[in-house]
């Protein structure tokens, strides 16, 4: 039988990296895409270094021709394609009203409009094939919501219900769909590199402006105590691509647990002093250095 197809979006680094060498390990053969080819010498060198190998292929989620001519190589080298990881994104924060509607449009189109035109570009060879496995990166920010980061979650929020609608219409058709809900504490590059703050946050004029330098100073906090492995979060998509009976949601790391055990055993009333409105408490206790 020839090997299994995975083509992995946003892989040049982070999530997307570690699961295309995991799934390069078990078996499958690999496209691990990126919008800019030029950095993929990090992959390529771990994939030497694993002693696997993995293609690279341009695709930008944002791009409809990028799309179309990533799906067309990945089909005629490997002839199917059995796993679509939907890993490309990036962060866009910044307290509403700092947020410009292009900013808020920019962080749909990556996050939920890329990751849906990607899916329906492969679901036409799902379907012929009447198998095919869909796995969508979210985040557990896709479950809760906190201040500062409204375009982010609200994208990720609609990736969770787009995945579980699709679970149902495309079950009939032996295709698969599972959401993969890493926890806050994977250093990756949406926290980073990949990580943007509205153009109006930093302006003192802006009624958020010590909420955002408290913010911004928090990320910094967060950033230095993060040490979550991502192998974790790629074992976790390699199982819901080889598992028989795959789960539509994939809740990774003890915090994320911790906060669907709260939310589930307790109303919104006693939840929100720990989220929104104690956060928010916390920061206006503060003066900006």
């Amino acid at each position: 039988m020839d090997a299994r197809v995975a083509l992995v979006t946003g892989a040049s680094s982070g999530i997307g990296l570690f699961t295309s060498l995991e799934l390069a390990r078990n078996g499958f053969q690999v496209w691990a895409s990126m919008r800019d080819l030029s950095r993929d010498s990090g992959l390529l060198t771990a994939a030497r270094e694993a002693g696997v190998q993995v293609r690279t292929v341009r695709l930008d989620v944002t791009e409809p021709a990028s799309i179309d001519a990533a799906m067309r190589e990945v089909l005629a080298t490997g002839g199917r394609l059995d796993v679509l990881v939907n890993n490309a994104g990036f962060a866009m924060d910044g307290f509403f009203e700092d947020l410009s509607e292009a900013e808020l449009r920019e962080q749909f189109e990556t996050n939920f409009f890329g990751l849906a035109a990607v899916t329906r570009a492969a679901l036409p060879t799902m379907r012929a094939q009447r198998s095919g496995r869909v796995i969508n990166v979210s985040s557990i920010s896709g479950r809760f919501a906190g201040p500062g980061y409204s375009a982010y979650c609200s994208s990720k929020w609609a990736v969770e219900g787009f995945s579980e609608s699709l679970h149902y219409e495309l079950r009939p058709f032996g295709i698969s769909v599972s959401v993969i809900e890493p926890g806050g504490f994977y250093k990756t590059n949406i926290l980073t590199r990949n990580r943007k703050l509205a153009a109006r946050a930093l302006d003192p004029a802006s009624p958020y402006h010590a909420l955002t330098l408290r913010m911004e100073a928090d990320v910094a906090r967060w950033l230095e105590s993060m040490g979550g492995d991502l192998s974790e979060v790629a074992r976790t998509i390699r199982h819901a691509a080889l598992s028989p009976a795959p789960r539509l949601r994939y809740v990774i790391g003890r915090s994320a647990r911790m906060k669907i055990l709260r939310r589930t055993l307790l109303p919104d009333w006693l939840n929100e002093p720990s989220t929104r409105a104690g956060l928010l408490a916390r920061l206006l206790s503060r003066k900006p250095s």
